[in-house]
């Protein structure tokens, strides 16, 4: 306890320990996936990319992502068949998969993991048990369907258009 207006002095630096998990969602099948990296970067997002060009290698993929400097990077190579489009600045709520980051956090609220291999177990486990149907039910938002069936997208290619980062 200090006075008021004193600012307590601390000997206890907390360290934190955290993985970023990487993932695009489709809207309308409610397809998804994810993959883990140490940390956000030009180069990881890089290698998401590929990795999962090479999953899904027959297919165009539009990909929606944020502006986040490593989507942006000059450095970045991007598979052939994957377009990314940013959405605007500063707008999270378009981006469908920041509901599914959310239902994975709320999942994880109020556990304390005792290691990181502990949580990435537990993390495992939840992705297992999301399905196509869960995915869609927090993503498929009508107006989100209706304007790629508007454009095109959805007829012609049902492939993730909806890309995310997320620190857990």
């Amino acid at each position: 306890m200090t006075l008021k207006g004193v600012k307590p002095i601390g000997i206890q630096k907390w360290e934190y320990k955290y993985l970023w998990l990487y993932g695009l969602v489709e809207p309308n099948s409610g397809e998804s996936f994810f993959y883990e990296f140490s940390h956000l970067d030009t180069v990881c997002f890089e290698k998401f990319l590929e990795i999962f060009s090479e999953n899904h290698p027959n297919d165009l993929h539009i990909i929606q992502v944020d502006n986040a400097g490593c989507h942006q990077s000059l450095n970045l190579t991007i598979p052939e068949n994957i377009v990314l489009i940013f959405q605007p600045s500063y707008c999270p709520e378009v981006n469908p998969i920041e509901r599914v980051w959310l239902a994975i956090k709320q999942k994880l609220k109020w556990i304390v993991f005792r290691d990181l291999p502990d949580l990435r177990e537990f993390v495992d486990k939840i992705l297992l048990n999301i399905n196509h149907n869960f995915v869609a039910s927090l993503i498929g938002w009508p107006f989100i369907i209706e304007a790629l069936r508007k454009v095109g997208i959805l007829e012609n290619f049902h492939q993730p258009v909806s890309m995310g980062e997320t620190s857990l």
